[in-house]
């Protein structure tokens, strides 16, 4: 009776699994047809507008009539026609948001239009929110936290094997921890805690792929206990992510402890079928000259990162970020002449 029970169980389980798995395709091919129709509203428009046979006024007179003889039509004003245009023009000579963009909602598309200026930075925020699969409000704060920015300005002084494992660039340079909200002068201990506590977003701010492990992992070696900061497992890796958090500049004994720390967790924790442990050091702060020579003999697979705990001025982060091309220009310009 009881195997009979199971087995309806398992039977009931499939049949729910196809129901979510329909509805998942449905909403994937509504959601297409959508996206490409507003491509096409929105190259209608910019080519007739573009052509001066329409002017602003034949805009409004369009989302006028669509109000007036179709009210069972929604999104078809004269502001949701003008962003259809946008989203045209901005993506008409891409190919690569051509071949993704039915992959993203409307509202994801409407926040990288509204946020970026740039069809790189489009471009990379389409890619991101497609492979991490993030909802419209963890999109609009990678927005908000320059996460593209952060990832060309990213500082790639690594350890060596970090460097073989960070080739999908899992590990940033730079955390934005805003929604902390911690006090004026708090200790390592507030900062874990606080982390602990907005698990989510702390996840968010990580990357997709880290599942959480524990706070003040203990690991035991000879007769003393050791505490890990924070434990991660990441999918992908396969492997463990030990998390030390410091509230001061990183120093060069860091790394020390957590070597220490990962070979404790590859010889009594790590399973047989997963790879050696990974560690981050989060510190406030770090002078990149003293990370290179703390790292250059170091084939522990860490990465020294330092954290903000307010969103940094974007605008202060596109002005780095243009002196670094600009320079970069100066260099080959300089390189090309002397070559000649």
């Amino acid at each position: 009776m009881a195997e009979k029970s199971f087995q309806q169980l398992n039977n009931f389980k499939q049949i729910v699994s196809m129901i979510q798995e329909a509805r998942t395709r449905a909403y994937a091919k509504v959601n297409e047809e959508l996206i490409n129709l507003y491509y096409n509203v929105g190259k209608i428009v910019s080519e007739k507008v573009s052509n001066a046979e329409w002017g602003s006024g034949v805009v409004d007179r369009l989302a006028q009539f669509i109000k007036e003889n179709h009210p069972e039509i929604k999104g078809f004003t004269r502001r949701g026609l003008y962003r259809m245009k946008q989203f045209y023009e901005a993506y008409k000579d891409s190919e690569i948001v051509s071949a993704l963009r039915t992959q993203l909602s409307w509202t994801h598309h409407r926040l990288i239009l509204a946020k970026t200026k740039t069809i790189e930075e489009r471009e990379f925020y389409i890619k991101l929110a497609i492979n991490e699969k993030l909802s419209s409000r963890e999109l609009e704060r990678q927005l908000n936290t320059a996460v593209f920015e952060r990832f060309l300005l990213a500082n790639k002084i690594v350890s060596p094997v970090l460097t073989q494992l960070n080739d999908q660039n899992i590990f940033k340079d730079t955390y934005v921890f805003e929604f902390l909200n911690l006090p004026k002068n708090y200790s390592e201990k507030d900062l874990r805690k606080a982390l602990v506590r907005n698990l989510k977003d702390f996840i968010l701010e990580l990357g997709k792929g880290f599942t959480f492990v524990g706070e003040e992992f203990r690991v035991e070696v000879g007769n003393h206990d050791y505490f890990i900061d924070l434990l991660f497992f990441h999918r992908g890796l396969r492997c463990l992510v030990a998390v030390d958090l410091k509230i001061e500049e990183f120093q060069p004994e860091f790394l020390g402890k957590m070597n220490f720390y990962l070979e404790a967790l590859d010889r009594e924790v790590k399973k047989p079928d997963e790879n050696p442990s990974v560690g981050i050091l989060l510190c406030k702060g770090k002078d990149n000259e003293v990370v290179e020579f703390a790292l250059a003999r170091n084939i522990s697979p860490t990465l020294i990162a330092d954290y903000e705990t307010k969103l940094i001025d974007k605008k202060l982060l596109q002005a780095k970020l243009h002196e670094l091309i600009e320079l970069e220009h100066q260099v080959r310009e300089m390189e090309a002449s002397y070559g000649k």
